[in-house]
């Protein structure tokens, strides 16, 4: 017939042939599982082909069974998750240093399973690579910055706004500051789930591994005065003289750190929710101890998920503003990139 040198053609066949002289035929069994759910298989014509004809010695019993398991399992698993369970996937990259960082399609759709799947065949694409600048240049900052909150604004603050998007899932990596800045644009109104990627074994699933995380909060002994310090030192520790290089010796320091700082110390989704609530206790701390109109100079050195939630913990409308820093050896330490707040605020600041 007309196309038939494309048509795909599927055969039902059979584990143990339903014949005792087929391939892997049996005396008694062949006419037993003749039409047995658990001894068939859907198989296309050239595998159909391959396991009873070409290679039939490779492809006993006990391997057909076992290939049947494992595809029938994965099904089971792509069609079990409800439809409620549905997220629209954000994608969120940028330069580090001369390194464009991309977030790919098949590692966020695997690490979503078995919980969510996602809604739309691509990604929400929130990225600017192959720019000639770099991150030690003030216009990559100012490209980066403007281009994320114009993006967002288009890609997903108005769906959210009409009801289009009831939940994200977002995946995000580049330099802290950018991430800080996503998270502030996401909020904790949104109904987010932030990923955190993986070195070993590379990936966004939450590996669930490890020991959990013991955060370590302290405070300064007399705090006092407008201008403060936060030291987050979760995936590297910081040493307080590179803040005070910046800020002045008698500058208040509060910090969150952890007794031993890694690049993949972040493994389970209970750590991050934990560190949510050290961010909201300390942005509390911190306004009731130096006032509302303070502002926070924040020095981070955490996970990319870690760097996402500091910026959506963050209350607009009753913490301090926010000035974020950078770390680049290059020029010499810790540089301020970005700064969070009302309008006015950030207008009185550079003024005085």
């Amino acid at each position: 017939m007309s196309g038939a040198e494309r048509l795909n053609k599927a055969f039902v066949a059979h584990v143990v042939a339903a014949d005792p002289g087929g391939p892997r035929g049996d005396p008694a069994r062949s006419w037993a599982l003749a039409d047995s759910l658990e001894n068939l298989m859907l198989l296309c014509h050239p595998h159909h082909h391959l396991v009873d004809e070409e290679d039939e010695a490779r492809h006993p019993e006990a391997r057909l069974l076992e290939m049947k398991a494992a595809h029938e399992a994965r099904i089971a698993m792509l069609t079990g998750v409800a439809p409620s369970r549905g997220s629209h996937v954000l994608h969120f990259a940028s330069r580090i240093g001369a390194h464009d960082c991309l977030v790919t399609r098949g590692h966020s759709d695997a690490a979503l399973l078995p919980e969510r799947y996602p809604l739309d065949r691509s990604p929400i694409q929130l990225e600017i690579v192959g720019t000639d600048y770099r991150d030690d240049e003030p216009a990559y900052w100012s490209l980066q910055i403007d281009t994320l909150r114009r993006q967002y604004g288009r890609l997903v603050a108005e769906r959210l706004g009409t009801g289009d998007i009831a939940h994200l899932s977002a995946f995000a990596i580049g330099p802290q500051p950018l991430l800080i800045e996503l998270g502030r644009l996401l909020s904790d109104i949104a109904d987010v789930d932030v990923y955190q990627r993986s070195r070993e074994p590379a990936g966004w699933a939450w590996r669930e591994d490890g020991e959990p995380i013991d955060f370590i909060v302290e405070r300064p002994a007399s705090p006092a005065g407008k201008v403060v310090a936060l030291s987050l030192g979760i995936s590297a520790r910081i040493d307080p003289r590179r803040i005070t290089d910046v800020l002045g010796p008698d500058v208040p320091i509060w910090s969150i750190g952890v007794a031993s700082p890694g690049n993949d110390i972040l493994r389970r989704r209970a750590c991050l929710a934990r560190f949510r609530d050290e961010m909201r206790a300390i942005y509390r701390d911190i306004r009731l101890a130096h006032g509302g109109d303070a502002v926070i100079h924040i020095f981070p050195a955490a996970p990319v998920a870690m760097a996402v939630e500091i910026g959506r913990v963050w209350m607009p409308k009753a913490d301090p503003s926010l000035v974020i820093y950078d770390e680049h050896r290059g020029l010499g330490g810790f540089v301020a990139r970005l700064e969070i707040g009302p309008p006015q605020a950030r207008a009185a600041r550079h003024a005085a």
